[in-house]
């Protein structure tokens, strides 16, 4: 083989060569383009779902003085006189911001019944109780589950609320659910799909693997969103 032969081999590798690293180069640049893609749709979703949910419900926060028998028992009954009488106030009310606003209108009485169930009960326990934007873990009632985020909740700290908290949703209804069965009553379903749009209350409520799929991916963004702001 002559030597302008040579060269003419040597040009065509270099120019393959350069041919398959700047496919290569490209290939990885639509790979990456689609990962950011990817990643901020699914962001864009979970923040969606979010914000639907955190906007439809009202929950109730309730934290013991400490993790003292005779304190988590006393939760329980300052949760109960709680939600009793909220479901007096609330039986006229649909929709999530009459609630908020209906409790806001009675936070002395909130705050009195819980005084009187905790001096009946023989504690000397204050009470504080405020309306605001909480962060919450992702919980299960009976067959309904929300995702970790903030939600617009009643918060109960009984004495130095150093005991285990109790999460519910004092709208819609589902504080009352029997998590032994497993299920949560029709008409308070009903109230939440009322108030919900039928993409996010299919996937706090059905368990087949696209919803469950869907489910996770809130779960994925919001949890990690809580530990950034955490930081």
């Amino acid at each position: 083989m002559n030597k302008k032969s040579n060269e003419d081999k040597y040009y065509l590798d270099l120019k393959i060569g350069k041919f398959n690293f700047q496919t290569k180069k490209n290939i990885l640049i639509l790979m990456l383009l689609f990962i950011i893609f990817t990643v901020l749709s699914a962001g864009s979703y979970a923040k969606s779902v979010s914000d639907d949910l955190s906007s439809s419900v009202f929950r109730l926060h309730v934290i013991a003085n400490s993790d003292s028998k005779e304190d988590q028992v006393l939760k329980y009954k300052v949760r109960d006189a709680l939600i009793s009488y909220m479901n007096t106030l609330n039986i006229d009310l649909s929709n999530k911001d009459d609630v908020v606003e209906s409790a806001r209108k009675h936070i002395n009485e909130f705050t009195e019944i819980a005084e009187n169930v905790i001096a009946q009960n023989g504690f000397d326990y204050n009470v504080n109780i405020e309306i605001g934007n909480f962060e919450f873990p992702t919980k299960t009632y009976g067959d309904i589950s929300l995702p970790a985020g903030f939600y617009d909740a009643l918060k109960v700290k009984i004495g130095k609320s150093e005991g285990q908290n109790w999460w519910c949703v004092m709208f819609p209804p589902l504080c009352f659910v029997d998590v032994t069965s497993g299920v949560v009553p029709d008409e308070s379903k009903e109230n939440l799909q009322e108030n919900l749009s039928d993409e996010d209350y299919d996937i706090i409520s059905e368990n087949n693997g696209i919803t469950r799929f869907k489910f996770k991916i809130v779960e994925l963004f919001k949890n990690f969103g809580l530990r950034v702001a955490n930081k």
